[in-house]
C-alpha cells in the first residue's frame, strides 16, 4: 500500500467531485478499488458492480448535479466532506440537500464510501399530487415537533 498525503487525497477528492458532476460513468468508476464498499440509505454496496448501481441510482433521478462544499477534513486516509447538493430533476425541478460523505482512501482510490443526507429532502421534490406532498409536509414539522 502506498502512503497518501493529505494534498494528494484533497486533489483525488475533487476530481471525484467533478467526475460524478460530469455525469460519466467511465470516468467516474476508476476512482473506486475494485472491492469498495459504499453505504447510504440502510443500504450497502460492494464493488464495481455496487458502485455502477450506485452511479446508474443517482442518475436516473438527476440530470444534473453540483456540489458546494461547506467543510472538508482529512485525517490519515480519511475525507470527510460536509457539502450542498444542487440536483435538478426529470422534470427540471431543483432539490437541494445537506449531505456529509466519509471516503477511505487506499492507494489514493475510494475503499470505503458512507454518504449521509435526509431523505426526506428528494422526497419532498420527488412527491407527486396533493395527498403525497401533505404527508411528507406532515413528516418533517413532527420530526421536529419540540424543537421549533
Amino acid at each position: 500500500m502506498m502512503r497518501q498525503t493529505k494534498e494528494q487525497i484533497l486533489t483525488v477528492a475533487k476530481e471525484f467531485d467533478d467526475a460524478i458532476e460530469t455525469r460519466n460513468h467511465e470516468q467516474i468508476l476508476p476512482f473506486f478499488a475494485k472491492d469498495c464498499v459504499i453505504e447510504l440509505l440502510d443500504v450497502t454496496l460492494q464493488g464495481w458492480d455496487g458502485a455502477k448501481r450506485w452511479l446508474e441510482w443517482m442518475f436516473s433521478h438527476l440530470t444534473a448535479i453540483r456540489f458546494d462544499p461547506v467543510v472538508i477534513m482529512v485525517d490519515g486516509d480519511t475525507f470527510f466532506e460536509e457539502f450542498i447538493v444542487t440536483g435538478t430533476l426529470k422534470d427540471g425541478r431543483q432539490v437541494i440537500s445537506k449531505q456529509a460523505e466519509v471516503l477511505i482512501y487506499e492507494d489514493l482510490k475510494v475503499k470505503h464510501l458512507r454518504i449521509y443526507f435526509d431523505r426526506l429532502d428528494f422526497a419532498g421534490a420527488v412527491a407527486t399530487g396533493w395527498f403525497n406532498r401533505t404527508v411528507i409536509n406532515r413528516l418533517k414539522k413532527a420530526s421536529t415537533k419540540g424543537l421549533i
